[in-house]
C-alpha cells in the first residue's frame, strides 16, 4: 500500500497580502461604528496583539493609512483616525484598493470627468494663466521630466470646479495621479502637450461637451498604455 505523502500546494500568505488584510481591518473599525472619525487607535501592541501580526506588516498597514490621509500619528500622543474622514470619501476605498490599478485609473476617469465640465463653466482667467503655464513648462523640459507640471494641470482644473462637497476628494485623487504616474515606463511630452492644449482650449471658450470630450481622449490614451505595459494585467485591445 502506497503511503507516500500526498502533495498539495497552496498560495502563500505574503507579507504584502498580511499588511492589505490590517488595513481592511483597521478601517472596519470605521465602518461598523466601533470607533469614529478623531478617535485614537489601540496602542501598536495591543493592535499587534488584536491583529495577530508582526510589528513590520503592523507599520506598513499604517503607513499606507497614513499617506492616504485615514489617519495621523501625534509624537508621543498616539495614532489617530482623521477627524476630516467624512470629507474624503474616495480615501478609504482607495487604501483598500491601493494595488489594484485598473480601479484606479477608472477612479481618476470618473472624477476627472465630472470635473471637467464643471471646470468649464467656472474656471477663472487666472486659472486658465496658470493653467497654459503648466503646458509651457511641458514644452520647455527638455528630459521629459515633467511630472510636476502634468500633475499641476489636473490640480488647477479640479480646483477651479470649486464645489466644497467634491473638494475633499481631490487630495485623493492627487494620490491616485502619483500612483498612475508612477506606473509610465516613458513619456512622450509632443502626445501630453498636444492633449493638455486641447483641453486648455475647450476651457478657455466655456465649452462643457468639448471639455469633457478632450479630457476623455487624453485618459482614455493614458488608461491604455498604464494597463497595457502594467505586468499584473492583461493587455488591451485598440
Amino acid at each position: 500500500m502506497d503511503e507516500t505523502p500526498k502533495k498539495i500546494k497552496v498560495d502563500s500568505v505574503n507579507r504584502n497580502t498580511l499588511s492589505k488584510q490590517v488595513v481592511e481591518n483597521i478601517i472596519q473599525l470605521l465602518v461598523s461604528g466601533q470607533m469614529k472619525p478623531g478617535e485614537k487607535l489601540p496602542t501598536e501592541m495591543e493592535l499587534m496583539e488584536i491583529l495577530n501580526v508582526s510589528r513590520p506588516v503592523l507599520r506598513e498597514a499604517l503607513s499606507s493609512l497614513e499617506s492616504l490621509g485615514v489617519i495621523h500619528r501625534k509624537t508621543r500622543e498616539g495614532t489617530f483616525f482623521n477627524n476630516k474622514i467624512s470629507s474624503h470619501p474616495f480615501s478609504i476605498m482607495l487604501s483598500l484598493a491601493h494595488d489594484n490599478l485598473q480601479a484606479l485609473v477608472e477612479a481618476r476617469m470618473a472624477l476627472e470627468l465630472g470635473l471637467i465640465t464643471m471646470a468649464a463653466e467656472k474656471i477663472s482667467d487666472e486659472e486658465l494663466k496658470r493653467l497654459k503655464q503648466t503646458i509651457d513648462e511641458i514644452a520647455n523640459n527638455k528630459d521629459s521630466n515633467y511630472s510636476e507640471a502634468d500633475l499641476e494641470f489636473h490640480r488647477i482644473i479640479a480646483l477651479s470646479a470649486n464645489n466644497p462637497i467634491v473638494e475633499g476628494m481631490i487630495d485623493t485623487l492627487i494620490v491616485t495621479l502619483v500612483k498612475i504616474n508612477s506606473e509610465i515606463k516613458f513619456r512622450e511630452p509632443e502626445r501630453t502637450i498636444q492633449h493638455h492644449t486641447a483641453i486648455y482650449q475647450a476651457l478657455e471658450k466655456r465649452d462643457p461637451f468639448e471639455a469633457f470630450h478632450q479630457m476623455f481622449l487624453h485618459l482614455d490614451y493614458v488608461r491604455h498604455k498604464v494597463l497595457k505595459e502594467y505586468p499584473k494585467m492583461p493587455p488591451l485591445d485598440k
